[in-house]
């Protein structure tokens, strides 16, 4: 093998490694996220607590995140992806623990401010490594494993809290999830010259975060396809915080799966998603009109959603429907954020992307509120309704962004 061969070697096997690992390290803040709505049941059955109780935890944690997504990219570009990453799992560890050991709910709302925190991290650390770290050649690789992996963490959660639960009880499943995020932080620690080192500071890159958020500001102001987009993500995510956060009550009161079963259904909910985001992949290269794209498959998950509402079917093909709504969901994300860099202007890529990407964290944060208090007032499908209806928002929303997009490019 030649010299030069011998370092393309290398430079793969670097790449895929920190591709491979990042991804594992995504999957657990998607894992994350959902062990909160997961235990709803075994909170509501020990403690008395209402969904609207419920709902607010689910809420504290999108709260404190969207916060700090819009934010924690400054501090990546100051110190480095790396400190900020392994603060990020640590936090993680902390709150599963404090959800394991919590005797009251003031314990259980600090445990969800804290797994807020941490989530908030991830997204600039991991966008950040990619784009600074990964050759060019394995960028599209790179996104497409990140997603994909964030999509099994998801999938992974219930699963793996309502087995271990059944079997051990919940404050054992919660205790090994914090041991598995222990372990991936001690190998993020193990493997931490993968991420780079912190950036120099020279007077360009000082002045450059108060360049970008100003630049922001003003596009925020004067761009309707901006705060369209912001819209668009939360309508989604208020859809996706349906299905996270009440899958596994409803499927069991409306249909009447089990616990194991109707958290199975969620879990494969998510690998249709992550297959979806494959699919949609290909699609995106296929067609530049990817606002298409978005319209059709998110209408499809809002009329899935609204049949499981109507009751019209058994509960095998409810469970078919709820597949069938992960398949759509995961094939427009690609074609979403085609869409958002399209509104995106030179020089604010990282603030923008939190920004608006900040707008998942407010649709996740208001939307479990608002579920759990209709479903309090025995609107026990409220949370499905309501999923259907922004889901098909997002959809129109989607179509007048990228009307937005064209506006602002023939205006350059």
């Amino acid at each position: 093998m030649t010299v030069a061969a011998l370092d393309a070697f290398q430079l793969k096997k670097r790449d895929w490694t920190i591709i491979t690992l990042l991804g594992l390290i995504h999957s657990s803040s998607h894992f994350f996220q959902l062990i909160i709505p997961t235990l709803f049941v075994y909170l509501s059955h020990d403690y008395g607590y209402d969904y609207v109780q419920l709902g607010f935890l689910v809420s504290c944690f999108y709260l404190v995140s969207c916060l700090g997504q819009a934010s924690s990219g400054f501090i990546v570009d100051r110190i480095g992806p790396a400190p900020v990453m392994f603060f990020g799992l640590g936090a993680f560890v902390v709150s599963a623990c404090l959800l394991a050991l919590a005797p009251n709910y003031a314990i259980l709302v600090l445990a969800a401010l804290v797994g807020g925190i941490g989530n908030s991290i991830f997204h600039p650390v991991d966008y950040t490594i990619i784009n600074h770290r990964v050759s060019t050649a394995r960028l599209g690789h790179a996104y497409s494993v990140h997603g994909f992996t964030g999509y099994l963490g998801w999938a992974a959660t219930p699963l793996f809290i309502t087995l271990l639960a059944s079997a051990y009880g919940w404050r054992f499943a919660v205790l090994m999830a914090a041991l598995l995020i222990g372990v991936l932080l001690l190998l993020s620690i193990w493997q931490r010259e993968l991420w780079g080192k912190a950036p120099e500071i020279t007077e360009a890159s000082a002045s450059a975060p108060s360049q970008s958020i100003g630049t922001t500001l003003v596009f925020l102001i004067r761009q309707p396809a901006l705060w369209g987009a912001f819209l668009f993500f939360a309508f989604s995510s208020a859809g996706l915080s349906a299905v996270q956060n009440y899958s596994i009550p409803l499927l069991s009161n409306v249909y009447g799966l089990t616990q194991v079963l109707a958290g199975s259904t969620l879990s494969a909910y998510m690998v249709a998603a992550a297959l979806g985001m494959i699919g949609g992949g290909f699609l995106v290269g296929a067609n530049k009109k990817t606002e298409r794209i978005i319209f059709i498959m998110l209408c499809l998950a809002g009329v899935f959603m609204l049949l499981l509402a109507l009751n019209i079917v058994n509960a095998s093909l409810a469970i078919v429907l709820v597949v069938l709504g992960g398949v759509c969901s995961g094939v427009a994300a690609p074609s979403r954020d085609m869409l958002i860099r399209s509104v995106t202007p030179k020089g604010a890529t990282g603030s923008v992307y939190g920004l608006v990407y900040s707008g998942m964290d407010v649709g996740a944060a208001i939307a479990p509120v608002v579920f759990g208090q209709l479903v309090d007032a025995h609107f026990d499908k409220a949370p499905w309704y309501g999923g259907a209806f922004a889901f098909v928002m997002s959809a129109f929303l989607a179509v007048a962004v990228a009307k937005g997009a064209q506006k602002q490019q023939q205006a350059r």
